[in-house]
């Protein structure tokens, strides 16, 4: 019995364009046939509904043109709204949350579970098998206590911050990812690490992307945030850096503010393992497929040289 046709829209034009897009994507396909990449998802794209079924769909594409995404999350908007609710105060340093132990406990709940299935449902919902899990099943990611220094002003002395259970990995076991990944499943990662003592740690989701990309050699890190990429002082996108340039920019203050913890990243990555990390805006529409199945890309690659 064959499938019925869909019905047509009448319009010739779109048709053609639709499928010279397909035949352009077909280099990209074939580049990146068996690859793993490592999308790290959060920010404005995760919060916007549309975006969010957009993203979930082109996550699923990926996989049944024969590509192995890994997924890592974050869910700062959803963590805050629980401990609200909670009556549990937040307190920042840096831009880092000071996590205590029940503060740890509300993090694990939401990251581990509510946010962490609900990004799997929308890749399921897409066509797609999802899986989500944590950094903390199978031992995958390991982690230790993050330790900040801040230097007084005045009596110019370095004190060190207390973050609590703020982690940062130490190591990444992949048997979990390549299990899932080679039987026909996409990883969604919580970034949740396990200490060597059993204590659990709140990981940056930045920070375990890198970590995850550059432990199963990812062929590309996609880092989805809520600008273009990185601009230079003129604020003109800069389509591709080296590590040691992105290193030079961030020194001579082209590279500012939150840019500089993500640039720093994708360094990390790449000198891990990647083969390249790109910051794009996940605020686009079809942001992925535009990084990875066309010409010029969508933000900034960064290569390790």
């Amino acid at each position: 019995m064959t499938e019925p046709r869909l019905p047509s829209t009448g319009d010739e034009h779109d048709a053609l364009h639709e499928a010279a897009v397909l035949a352009n994507a077909l280099p990209y396909l074939r580049r990146y046939a068996g690859d793993t990449i490592v999308v790290k998802y959060g920010g404005h794209a995760m919060g916007d509904v549309g975006l969010a079924k957009t993203f979930g769909r082109d996550i699923a594409l990926l996989k049944q043109v024969g590509i192995n995404p890994v997924v890592v999350h974050g869910g700062g908007p959803q963590i805050n709204q629980m401990l609200k609710r909670l009556d549990i105060p937040s307190h920042f340093i840096d831009g880092l949350r000071v996590t205590d132990a029940n503060v740890v406990d509300v993090i694990e709940m939401v990251l581990a579970g509510s946010v962490n299935k609900q990004v799997a449902e929308l890749i399921c919902e897409a066509g797609a098998l999802a899986v989500g899990i944590s950094g903390k099943d199978g031992k995958m990611i390991t982690a230790r206590k993050m330790r900040r220094t801040v230097r007084d002003m005045d009596s110019q002395i370095e004190r060190v911050l207390d973050l609590g259970f703020v982690g940062e990995p130490v190591k990444v076991d992949p048997r979990v990812i390549y299990a899932l990944s080679g039987s026909g499943l996409i990883p969604v990662i919580a970034p949740v690490g396990l200490g060597e003592d059993g204590e659990t740690y709140n990981i940056n989701a930045d920070t375990a992307a890198g970590a995850v990309a550059g432990a199963v050699h990812a062929t590309r890190l996609l880092m989805l945030t809520d600008v273009p990429g990185v601009l230079d002082k003129q604020g003109n996108l800069i389509p591709e850096l080296t590590a040691a340039q992105a290193r030079q920019a961030i020194e001579e203050g082209v590279i500012t503010g939150g840019m500089i913890p993500k640039v720093e990243t994708c360094i990390e990555a790449v000198q891990g393992g990647a083969r390249g990390a790109v910051i794009i805006d996940g605020r686009m529409p079809h942001a992925c497929l535009l990084e990875l199945f066309t010409a010029s890309g969508s933000g900034t690659l960064i290569r390790a040289e």
